[in-house]
């Protein structure tokens, strides 16, 4: 039987290939909510060059509105023990299971804020010594926009969007979930129109 040489490299470049297939923003951190790593995705919005997030707060990296409350940083103001973020990464690591939660946050960008609607989901990494958390964050603003109250006009049906434009339901919809209607007539209405009733027929 032919001896295999082991490539010590190929576990890690598995790891990088498997972090950037996550088409979310996933971090890599610790009981800390360090980063310790980020995927592409996270990179494109919260640090162009990886490097320079590395071992910095999660709250840092995220620029969350609050990461500065306190002098000693993240993790150490009087919101965080509330931050579903932080509790998530938390009790992953010390139930050893998967935790998903819902989380409303404030991000500071260039001095102006945006509120977002996360689906977090942190899970324990079996990778070293040290204990790691894979944290994955989805935002679903757009989706929990529609579980709110939708305007629309009680006369022509049309939904007035938050910029303050009236639409048709059709685009709306199109826009914020990326779904197409197909169009028929309901079986009250053909009789309202054609006098007939749906399959029709005398």
């Amino acid at each position: 039987m032919e001896d295999r040489t082991v490539d010590e490299a190929a576990p890690t470049s598995r790891y990088r290939a498997l972090l950037n297939a996550i088409p979310l923003w996933a971090f890599v951190v610790d009981g800390d909510v360090r980063v310790q790593d980020l995927n592409d995705a996270a990179a494109a919005v919260f640090a162009p060059a990886k490097t320079v997030v590395l071992d910095r707060s999660g709250g840092e990296v995220l620029h969350c509105l609050h990461w500065q409350d306190s002098p000693e940083g993240c993790g150490r103001g009087p919101f965080c023990p509330q931050c579903v973020i932080r509790n998530a990464v938390r009790e992953c690591l010390g139930g050893g299971r998967v935790i998903r939660r819902r989380a409303s946050v404030t991000l500071v960008s260039g001095g102006l804020k945006a509120n977002y609607e996360l689906l977090v989901t942190a899970n324990r990494m079996p990778w070293g010594d040290e204990p790691l958390a894979l944290l994955v964050l989805e935002d679903v603003s757009e989706l929990s926009t529609l579980r709110g109250i939708i305007p629309i006009c009680a006369r022509c049906k049309q939904v007035r969007n938050d910029r303050e434009y009236w639409q048709s339901v059709e685009t709306y919809f199109a826009e914020h979930l990326g779904v197409d209607f197909s169009h028929g007539v309901c079986p009250a209405c053909e009789t309202e129109l054609y006098g007939t009733k749906a399959g029709g027929g005398d």
